[in-house]
């Protein structure tokens, strides 16, 4: 069995897990990968996360954790960015795979006040990465139908907000339920 592979995107000075996955130790184990923007931090990879593709093959890793770092990236309302890069967050994990991460919810001031945050982010935007939510809503709800646009597949592995944070697991779900 080969040793996990864990990518840290954004991740600054920091190299710590920051929130654990079921039963995880807080400590790394297997390879960690880090990727940021600046290449003072030091990361394994520099690469604009806004650029894509990702430097990564496809099923390259087992998690993908991102804090304080998604709504940083493209624009709010700007859907075909928003599925590009949820497109290739889901690729670059392994079947099965999490991304997990940290943001500040909408409703918090953080999320609307910091210069650097271009997109807001909370657990009703999930519906639109977990490919049954479609079936589901589109007809019966305001939610809009891109499925045309979106084929990558999550699950919701867990999501809450506290403190002002939005907090979400997301596990890849690989082939995409979408129908084909």
């Amino acid at each position: 069995m080969t040793e996990p592979k864990h990518l840290l995107a954004g991740c600054g000075r920091s190299r710590n897990k920051k929130l654990r996955i079921g039963d995880e130790t807080e400590e790394w184990v297997g390879q960690l990968v880090t990727l940021d923007i600046d290449p003072a931090h030091k990361p394994d990879v520099v690469h604009d996360l806004n650029c894509r593709p990702l430097p990564f093959d496809d099923n390259t890793f087992d998690t993908i954790r991102a804090f304080e770092v998604l709504e940083h990236l493209g624009r709010q309302g700007d859907w075909r960015a928003f599925f590009a890069e949820w497109s290739e967050w889901w690729r670059i994990l392994k079947p099965g795979g999490i991304i997990a991460g940290t943001s500040p919810h909408w409703s918090s001031a953080w999320a609307w006040l910091d210069p650097g945050h271009t997109r807001a982010m909370g657990p009703e935007m999930l519906a639109f990465l977990v490919q049954p939510e479609y079936v589901r809503q589109v007809g019966v709800t305001s939610m809009t139908d891109y499925r045309s646009v979106y084929a990558a597949d999550f699950d919701v592995a867990h999501s809450e907000v506290k403190g002002g944070s939005f907090i979400f697991a997301l596990r890849a779900v690989k082939p995409s339920r979408i129908a084909q």
